[in-house]
């Protein structure tokens, strides 16, 4: 009795055992899933534990990737990187450092010139400026580096390669070359600097329209190929964009979303642990944990507070205005109405607001707000001549409500 005891006591610890693996391997998937759709890659140098973690699972993680948005997962000796594109894209997916389109094109140029280097090659910032210069030249593109506007695009275009850590930096400051031509940067150049640039599957020459650029892979025209295309185009704006609604959708992509939304809804609380819901609007994903791979809404910042705020002011105005509510939910706002709606709330909660909105005009609160809900996909602007700007709040707001509470032993 006693051996037969201690038998079954050994079998329960190795079942728990094989069931805390199991659980720490999904969880490491999960954090690898993450970290591989949120950051640009990931370096062995920079977080080794996580760059295993990765090699570990790699199989499954490429899979999966390529079954379900067509992105490839790339792994090197150095780097892991998921080459992924939006098929929609939008303003706040690009660098929020990058004032001119300028910035973007001297970006690229300079991987261009890092094409030629192999790693740990050594080269200052003149050098970059020389050959750019050429080859914008034999394409009859110009550039006056005795413009320092023009020298600040260049300027930022480099400080992002360097936080990237596709230049290492070693001696001197851009802005320093910025203010003085005469002065330099010594750089030196990193492995990851092939990768920056996305890999596209046809020539890039045969795409004629900018949407053409969102293309991840090349899909036959069959009904396979129909397929895929529908379930990467559906994965890929649910993983990239922040809400997605059913007027969004197109009929054959709304089609599939609510067919597949059981299945859908599993796969992603599979690989990401998101949670689904089907709502009228839409079919809507949250995290239930906060998760520092990631923005989420809402943000640390106070204009979020302000946006659950108005989104329980709508909720409780709603009755009691001559608004019109869309089918799919919508509502239609006049900048007057938004205006109007945050007066209120600026009367009612103000003392609680920062400095800053305190001090904002109701327009420029107006125009913050909107900026911030655009961003979220909470809302929309609708242009009908500059006194005549609507704004449609997304069906999703109905799902917020907002007050500010006592502390425990403060006296209303």
């Amino acid at each position: 009795m006693a051996r037969g005891g201690t038998t079954s006591y050994a079998l329960r610890r190795m079942r728990a055992n094989k069931r805390a693996d199991a659980e720490q391997w999904n969880e490491r998937r999960r954090i690898c899933a993450h970290a591989l759709l949120n950051r640009p890659w990931i370096a062995k140098e920079e977080d080794p534990e996580l760059f295993y973690w990765v090699k570990d699972q790699y199989t499954e993680l490429r899979d999966w990737y390529a079954e379900h948005t067509g992105f490839l997962l790339i792994l090197t000796r150095t780097m892991a990187k998921l080459d992924k594109a939006p098929l929609v894209a939008e303003p706040w997916m690009g660098f929020s450092e990058f004032r001119e389109p300028r910035d973007y094109a001297l970006f690229t140029y300079a991987l261009w010139y890092l094409e030629s280097k192999t790693e740990l090659d050594q080269f200052v910032l003149t050098d970059i400026v020389e050959q750019v210069t050429e080859q914008l030249a034999a394409s009859g593109i110009g550039l006056d580096w005795e413009n320092y506007q023009h020298r600040l695009s260049m300027v930022r275009a480099l400080k992002k390669l360097r936080e990237l850590g596709v230049l290492r930096h070693i001696d001197g400051e851009e802005s320093d070359w910025a203010h003085d031509t005469h002065k330099n940067v010594l750089y030196e150049c990193a492995p990851s600097s092939r990768y920056v640039l996305r890999h596209f599957p046809r020539d890039i020459g045969a795409y004629e329209r900018l949407d053409d650029f969102a293309e991840q892979v090349v899909y036959p025209d069959t009904v396979d190929g129909d397929m895929r295309r529908k379930r990467h185009g559906v994965y890929r704006r649910l993983l990239l964009e922040p809400a997605v609604a059913d007027r969004e959708w197109s009929k054959e992509e709304l089609h599939y979303v609510v067919t597949q939304r059981r299945a859908i809804m599993d796969q992603l609380q599979f690989m990401f642990g998101l949670a689904g819901s089907r709502y009228r609007e839409g079919l809507y994903f949250f995290y239930p944990e906060p998760t520092a791979e990631c923005d989420l809404f809402p943000t640390a910042a106070g204009i979020s507070d302000l946006t659950l705020l108005f989104a329980g002011e709508l909720r409780r105005k709603l009755g009691g205005q001559d608004w019109h509510l869309e089918e799919d939910g919508t509502l239609e706002l006049t900048r007057t109405d938004v205006e109007a709606l945050l007066h209120g709330l600026k009367l009612r909660y103000g003392e609680y607001w920062s400095k800053e909105h305190r001090e904002k005009s109701l327009g420029e609160l107006a125009e913050a707000l909107m900026a911030h809900m655009v961003e979220w996909k909470l809302g929309q602007r609708r242009a009908e001549g500059e006194e005549r700007e609507r704004f449609v709040v997304s069906a999703v707001v109905s799902r917020w409500n907002a007050d500010y509470a006592l502390d425990e032993g403060t006296e209303a």
